[in-house]
């Protein structure tokens, strides 16, 4: 393997004086709500609590359908009360003040 000897690096510039944008701090972004993605998680929470009951509903034959159906209604009803619930104890926590949440881990 061939190497260059005679390349030419020039140094990098070392003005203290550019500015980065995303290095700012600001105490105030972290206390903005979310309020969009509250409302989805909500949504999403009481539409997986409205989806498992209708499964269970089905597995007890309290309500017309076949298994099948009920094993589709309680995968869709886990695959949406997860997050929802998830990013839902997020949002109570930081409302509450709990050390360690805040609203800025809710994505906005």
């Amino acid at each position: 393997m061939a190497s260059r000897r005679n390349v030419r690096y020039s140094p990098l510039s070392t003005d203290e004086d550019s500015y980065d944008p995303r290095f700012d701090y600001t105490p105030k972004s972290f206390d903005k709500i979310p309020w969009k993605s509250i409302f989805l998680a909500f949504f999403l929470l009481f539409l997986g609590i409205l989806l498992l009951f209708l499964s269970f509903f089905i597995f007890t034959g309290h309500m017309g359908g076949e298994r099948t159906q009920a094993y589709g209604l309680l995968a869709l009803g886990i695959l949406t009360f997860l997050p929802g619930f998830y990013e839902t104890r997020i949002a109570y926590y930081s409302w509450r003040g709990a050390k360690g949440y805040r609203f800025a881990s809710i994505p906005g």
